[in-house]
């Protein structure tokens, strides 16, 4: 027998199971996104490597460490997408859908990272994305935020999670307080951890996301960015707060919340959790209104933010939020003894699921004696258990049992929808 090729590191399988979890969470967030408006648009798993140097930055750690990039057979460069945002924005612009048009859309689907696999972050992992475009205005931000915590709030995760905001003003403000950050951090470049270091000449907003001690210690007493942030961009952040406060959204400042690209200005924030150890982040977003630009469209404003569902599904079953409905549930399994009594059996379980209400519908199949179909049964965790043998479709019954109380009643086929209706429901 030859050695069981295995799945690559860091790259899961989604069990039965596990998998009704992921469905019950794509279904609740479907029900919310198209709530307000958005429409689900889907694109490719592989693109051209240049949309992702010019669409995350060529200076990041995606680009520079963990892209998965290879050569196609024409000598091309290809990438497995390691983000949904810069995608969505060539998939729409390409299609037309941007230039002096309004669009809400979104998405959902597998994302590639070569990173060190850790609870809560794999090499596949998926993410499900909100974008918007056309709208400039803070209220199109703020009804991001509301819309990411009505689902927090239908999945029962609202009062785990805590909204953070910033503004990061426009790009010239930034500059400014880059060069700034720059000339202190210099200063104390040996105190730095090898990260910051490094990006001191690449990416220094990055720097203010360290969670090296001695390099916060650092940071310390290094400029802020607020001191440098435009009068148009506080006015529009402010205006954000004031629509949030209105719908009852409570929020924190942190002022060292950035963004380390380019593109990004005014708004961003995170919703964070402590459930989950070091992975505090279930979801991140801000406004992008150079991206569009950038990657050869005309400009156009975005806002969006992106979420993982790995993290998610953790953050769920960690909290025990996981509601009984969400699971793999059978709720009735069908036995039979015979030839005429296993055609029987067909007819009854395609009545059952024609009857409308959704159940789950068990038939046995593969033969088996009474003992072995029984014990199937119990393991399949049904409430109810239906019996057909020769004699009950001679008589046109079929035995019905209670598997929680073990009751055993017989059950005219005509009568068998309305009388499980009334168990089930009862």
């Amino acid at each position: 027998m030859g050695r069981k090729v295995q799945a690559i590191r860091g790259m899961n399988d989604i069990l039965p199971g596990q998998s009704s979890v992921w469905q019950y969470l794509e279904k609740t967030v479907t029900e919310v996104v198209s709530g307000y408006g958005y429409q689900q648009i889907r694109f490719p798993i592989v693109e051209h490597t240049e949309l992702f140097k010019r669409g995350v930055g060529e200076t990041t750690d995606i680009v520079e460490k963990e892209m998965y990039t290879f050569d196609d057979r024409n000598g091309e460069s290809l990438t497995l997408r390691p983000e949904g945002t810069a995608s969505c924005v060539r998939a729409a612009d390409q299609a037309g859908l941007l230039f002096n048009q309004t669009q809400r859309l979104w998405y959902v689907g597998p994302m590639f990272r070569y990173e060190r696999p850790q609870k809560g972050r794999y090499r596949q992992f998926h993410q499900i994305g909100v974008e918007s475009f056309g709208m400039s205005t803070p209220d199109i931000d703020a009804e991001l935020i509301i819309l990411s915590a009505r689902l927090w709030k239908k999945l029962g995760l609202l009062e785990h999670v805590e909204l953070q905001l910033n503004t990061i003003g426009v790009a010239a403000a930034r500059e400014a307080f880059k060069a700034a950050l720059v000339e202190y951090l210099t200063e104390f470049k040996d105190q730095l951890d090898e990260d910051s270091q490094r990006r001191l000449s690449t990416n220094p907003l990055r720097i203010l996301d360290s969670k090296d001690e001695a390099t916060q210690k650092v940071l310390a007493n290094a400029p802020s960015l607020e001191d440098f942030i435009d009068e148009e961009s506080q006015q529009h952040f402010e205006r954000l707060q004031a629509i949030l406060k209105a719908n009852d959204v409570p929020f924190v400042i942190n002022r060292k919340l950035v963004r380390g690209l380019d593109y990004y200005g005014k708004t961003v924030f995170e919703w964070v959790t402590s459930h989950l150890g070091a992975q505090a982040t279930v979801c991140a977003g801000g406004r992008y209104d150079g991206l569009v630009e950038q990657l050869g469209g005309r400009a156009t404003p975005a806002v969006g933010f992106a979420m993982g569902v790995e993290r998610l599904v953790l953050l769920l079953e960690t909290l025990e939020l996981i509601p009984a409905e969400a699971k793999d549930t059978t709720d009735i399994f069908v036995v039979s003894f015979g030839d005429a009594a296993e055609l029987q059996s067909f007819v009854v379980a395609e009545a059952l699921r024609n009857a409308g209400q959704g159940w789950t519908v068990l038939r046995h199949c593969g033969g088996g004696n009474f003992k072995n179909q029984m014990k199937k049964a119990d393991k399949s965790g049904a409430r109810f258990t239906l019996i057909l043998g020769e004699t009950e479709v001679a008589e046109g019954v079929v035995q019905v049992k209670d598997m929680q109380t073990g009751e055993q009643t017989s059950c005219a086929n005509d009568a068998l929808v309305a009388s499980l209706l009334e168990k089930l429901n009862g």
